[in-house]
């Protein structure tokens, strides 16, 4: 007790030099040690979580009628659930709810959520959109705004929805685009993670941000822009009007351990330091890998030097993927070790169960990672490993280090984060953020509406695109195409390196309608055309993305053993294999969109359409309900069985996924779960988790068993 009694002078003490953030951190400590070690609750510390502004850590067993009146003054419904925000969290919440437009960088255990839902409950907007970067995080968050707003709302995460009276749409912002023709208006423009719009952060994927920032913005009423870790963001005609808000209000410690300093080559390796970790710590582990050959190296480690854990939930999801994907995959065997991968290319719902499994008491203790895990779910550790200080090729910055140690802690569960260094972490930096006019955005922005805010030599560059593209198509062609929005989902350097190839070389596509065969050896000559109108676009070589393609026009049809089977002549293994139907369901429709459409413009004596082989390139060759469904949670294998059982037709190509999901629900999972002898026990776990993320409410009836 005489350590704890020490511990409130140091933090009044700090509050009296008016140090909040340090005595924040103090405070922090002593509920933790109170936790962990089951120590009585100290009267004064009450008023301490007070003045730091941590309202929702009030002991209300111990608090005066004062401390109470804060802890209920600061409680907003956050869809429908009452829960008490801190200072900074309530401060943001004002401000939204007078109407200000707003871009915030707040650490990673801020709670940014509860701001946003607490926003929609209490003002109750028409049309929300919610832009995240990647689709895993699109599922996270709609599961937790769907069990939340679904009695209210139509929440839509998909393209080609039909809208309801009122809507909430969670998008990667590739998919965002597609609705800029169809929302006449919307309420609030919300942008998670929108540091991504920055080409520093995000240089592949920044374009499309940005042109979903410059369309939406003009629709939009209002805007809340969320980040981490960011001190300084310069004024451009994306931020424009924006109160930008820099936040260090923590609500968990990051105990940092710098295990580096201790390491050496030959009497204590890095791997000995691992395995002393896990000895020690036995919380819940992030293992941040940085490359994906360093997964592979960790993976080795854990196989040869962990012990096979006794959890028969492991051991169900072992025999699962034995019998769906490998049975000499890493994963499967790193599983029955209570370890699982994050990488950004497994199919989407195998990525999902890992994550459920890691909040599971019996299910994963372990997750080696490459920033996936940092931009792809918002799940964190009571421990974090730095393995290497690397994010792929480059070093990794301070920005990105500073995401991934956000992991460790979780408010009311974790109050301090256990962060150890392997490597020597990056030199610490005031980071600025650059959100700058770009040349992908020339068709997209009008030099004489932003004269202002634009330079000379980026009017020049609109200017210069906008008469090349009048030059190649034609002054009726290419207002056709701008009437029509065309290209709000294209970088206008992608456009315009197409339609040069399109008008000069117009020979080179004469057999672009062999797309539309029935049969793959007559699609080789096509492919190779498109990929060569802009080389390198697709990120994979030529011959292994043309052999995928035909080897996966039977996914449907053949399990996942039988396609690898047929690709190990071609040299494509499973990891290869992930890599490519990413790849070839994302980025080969984007550029078979762009040439099937200007060539459609310059020369409609063709009469060329491939539009049904892209859709079918885009759902990697599965009925397109069956590819939605996985970013639902629920695996292409069960969702076959499910089709095959009768229950439900996921193969017709004219039912939206609202009314798929709607069958779900009136069927029941107890009904699914018994529909066919093929559903194994683990396909029973996943069936559930995938049923917690669509159920209107938060049980599904029963009645509809007796029914069937």
């Amino acid at each position: 007790m005489n350590d704890m009694f020490e511990l409130m002078h140091e933090i009044n003490d700090c509050i009296n030099d008016g140090k909040v953030d340090d005595a924040r951190n103090l405070v922090i400590k002593a509920l933790a040690d109170i936790e962990k070690n089951n120590k009585e609750f100290p009267a004064p510390l009450n008023h301490f979580i007070r003045s730091v502004g941590l309202y929702p850590y009030l002991n209300l067993d111990d608090a005066s009628w004062q401390e109470k009146f804060v802890y209920e003054s600061f409680k907003v419904d956050v869809g429908g659930e009452n829960v008490t925000l801190h200072k900074e969290q309530s401060s943001l919440l004002k401000k939204l709810i007078d109407g200000k437009d707003i871009a915030v960088s707040a650490p990673t255990s801020f709670g940014k959520s509860f701001v946003v839902d607490s926003f929609i409950a209490i003002n109750k907007p028409s049309n929300v959109m919610i832009i995240v970067p990647t689709i895993a995080l699109t599922d996270e968050t709609r599961r937790r705004i769907q069990k939340k707003f679904a009695h209210e709302y139509k929440i839509i995460t998909t393209t080609d929805v039909e809208l309801g009276e009122k809507n909430i749409f969670i998008f990667p912002q590739e998919r965002a685009t597609n609705y800029i023709n169809i929302i006449d208006e919307l309420d609030i423009l919300i942008i998670d993670e929108f540091y991504k719009a920055s080409k520093e952060h995000d240089k592949e994927r920044s374009p499309s941000l940005l042109r979903a920032i410059l369309k939406l913005s003009e629709k939009s009423k209002q805007r809340y822009f969320l980040a981490p870790n960011i001190k300084h963001l310069n004024e451009s005609i994306f931020t424009k009007g924006m109160e930008f808000i820099s936040l260090d209000f923590n609500t968990v410690f990051l105990d940092k351990k710098n295990v580096y300093l201790n390491v050496d080559k030959d009497t204590y390796t890095k791997s000995d330091a691992l395995l002393d970790i896990f000895e020690d710590y036995t919380g819940n582990t992030l293992i941040y890998a940085g490359t994906y050959s360093a997964i592979a190296e960790l993976a080795n480690l854990i196989i040869a030097d962990t012990p096979v854990q006794k959890s028969e939930l492991l051991s169900d999801f072992a025999q699962w993927l034995t019998k769906n994907y490998s049975r000499n995959w890493q994963l499967t065997n790193l599983v029955k070790r209570g370890c699982g991968i994050h990488n950004g290319q497994l199919h989407r719902s195998l990525s999902q169960i890992q994550v459920k499994l890691f909040e599971e008491s019996t299910g994963l203790n372990r997750i080696v990672s490459t920033s996936s895990i940092i931009e792809g779910v918002n799940t964190s550790a009571e421990n974090v490993v730095l393995w290497r200080n690397k994010n792929g090729q480059p070093k990794l910055n301070d920005f990105t280090y500073r995401n991934i140690i956000g992991r460790g802690g979780r408010m009311f569960k974790h109050f301090i984060g256990n962060i150890f260094l392997l490597e020597k972490p990056p030199v610490e930096e005031d980071n600025q953020l650059n959100i700058n006019f770009s040349e992908e955005l020339a068709a997209h922005v009008d030099e004489n509406e932003f004269s202002q805010q634009l330079s000379s030599e980026q009017i020049a560059k609109i200017i210069a695109y906008k008469e090349e593209m009048l030059e190649l198509l034609g002054e009726e062609s290419y207002g056709r195409l701008q009437h029509d929005n065309a290209f709000n989902d294209s970088d206008s350097t992608i456009v315009l390196k197409v339609t040069r190839a399109l008008h000069d070389s117009p020979e080179n596509f004469n057999g672009l309608a062999y797309l539309n065969s029935d049969n793959p050896a007559n699609w080789k000559s096509s492919l190779y055309t498109v990929l060569n109108v802009i080389p390198g676009y697709v990120g994979a070589k030529y011959t292994d993305v043309v052999e995928f393609i035909c080897v996966i026009a039977n996914n449907w049809h053949y399990d996942f053993p039988q396609l690898l089977e047929q690709l190990a002549v071609h040299d494509i293994g499973i990891d290869k294999f992930f890599d490519l139907e990413r790849k070839a369901s994302y980025k080969l429709p984007a550029l078979l969109n762009e040439v099937n459409r200007i060539q459609q413009e310059l020369y409609p004596e063709r009469k060329v359409d491939i539009s049904s082989f892209i859709a079918k390139v885009s759902h990697a060759f599965l009925p397109a309900n069956v590819f939605i469904l996985e970013e639902y949670g629920l695996p292409r294998m069960i969702s076959k069985k499910i089709h095959e059982s009768g229950f439900i037709d996921l193969e017709n190509t004219e039912v939206p996924i609202h009314e798929v999901i709607d069958s779900f629900n009136n069927i029941g999972i107890y009904a699914i779960s018994n529909c066919s002898p093929q559903l194994d026990r683990f396909d029973e776990y996943i069936i559930e988790h995938f049923y917690d993320g669509i159920s209107y409410a938060n049980k599904v009836s029963k009645n509809v068993v007796a029914q069937t």
